[in-house]
């Protein structure tokens, strides 16, 4: 599939991503990304310069797979609803938006080449195994409990309070981390992604 195809995509997924957490804020009292107007499916009002044009390019370019972010869609972890899992919540909901979309596109893209749909055709299955493998891309790598991304939350809802220096240490070197991860560790998850692909579609990517 062409470039700007899988870029499309892949902006659709993280906006949908992005909305998800600005939901399960607002869920939970928090209305942040709603007075910022955040709260749409509109892709101009989260795209990212680099997450969202020159990382995915580049992801193409270099590792023949399409990689990217949006702009985080704000919240105030101090309007949550209390308890130790809100911000676990709010976290959580990103990766499972898109757990949701590789599943659900994924159950289509399997009956449709289990039945031999005539409507099933080559560029049907290329655009919809994008979709499903997008999705477990971004969630994949978002539990990935390093800061920012959302695993980092749902590590830290598990954290006895005694631990705010060590969270405070991870959020400090959390950039350089997950560049460190990127370069050097994400190679070992690809293999996870193509079984859960496969195990999802019933096809191999």
């Amino acid at each position: 599939m062409d470039l700007p195809f899988q870029i499309a995509i892949l902006i659709m997924s993280v906006v949908i991503h992005e909305v998800s957490h600005g939901y399960a804020a607002s869920y939970l009292g928090d209305d942040t990304a709603r007075w910022q107007g955040r709260l749409t499916l509109n892709p101009f009002k989260h795209l990212d310069l680099v997450g969202s044009f020159l990382v995915p390019v580049v992801a193409y370019m270099t590792a023949g797979f399409i990689f990217g972010w949006a702009k985080p869609v704000p919240y105030n972890p101090y309007n949550l609803r209390p308890g130790r899992w809100s911000e676990a919540i709010v976290a959580g909901a990103g990766p499972v938006s898109n757990i949701f979309l590789a599943i659900v596109f994924g159950l289509i893209l399997r009956a449709a080449t289990a039945s031999g749909a005539s409507w099933a055709n080559e560029s049907f299955v290329s655009i919809t195994a994008i979709i499903v493998f997008i999705n477990i891309v971004l969630a994949i790598f978002n539990l990935v409990p390093i800061p920012p991304l959302d695993g980092s939350k749902l590590l830290f809802a598990i954290f006895p309070e005694n631990s705010l220096r060590l969270r405070q240490f991870f959020e400090k070197y959390g950039l350089i981390l997950v560049l460190f991860f990127i370069f050097f560790l994400w190679q070992y998850l690809f293999p996870l992604i193509v079984l859960i692909f496969k195990l999802i579609t019933g096809i191999s990517f």
